[in-house]
């Protein structure tokens, strides 16, 4: 079980891991040894999400979401199974954290007056370049 908020956990059945060789540098080590871990997170079937979380969660996985609903993560970073186990948890559980935070508001705000002065001023500038671009007449 991962608690990624108060309101938020994730149970085990949801995380399949799948170890895999790393890339990289490890000499024979990296021949031999499966130490790079693949975390597959069933995030559309997960009923611990709410649907707004798993939208914004879609959204921040990009590549990493899947057509089945799933979130892949993939973690090589050291030549220990066991931390990287512990680094791909980690990253699911802040994953889902941020995308448990809802977006602020925006707040609309008026343009200042002096922004608004130095667009209109930018604008008679470029009419003023434009305006001289006209047909050239010939000259006697």
């Amino acid at each position: 079980m991962l608690k990624v908020t108060d309101k938020i956990t994730l149970e085990d059945w949801e995380m399949t891991e799948q170890f895999v060789r790393a890339s990289g540098p490890g000499g024979q080590n990296v021949n031999k040894v499966s130490s790079a871990v693949e975390l597959r997170f069933e995030a559309e079937r997960s009923p611990n999400l709410p649907p707004p979380v798993k939208t914004r969660l879609r959204r921040l996985a990009g590549r990493r979401w899947t057509r089945e609903g799933a979130l892949v993560l993939q973690v090589d970073e050291t030549r220990s199974q066991a931390r990287n186990r512990e680094i791909a948890r980690i990253r699911l559980a802040e994953l889902v954290a941020e995308a448990a935070k809802p977006p602020k508001r925006r707040i609309a705000t008026r343009p200042t007056l002096g922004a608004k002065k130095r667009r209109l001023k930018e604008k008679k500038v470029r009419g003023a370049v434009k305006s001289l671009r006209g047909p050239v007449s010939p000259e006697d």
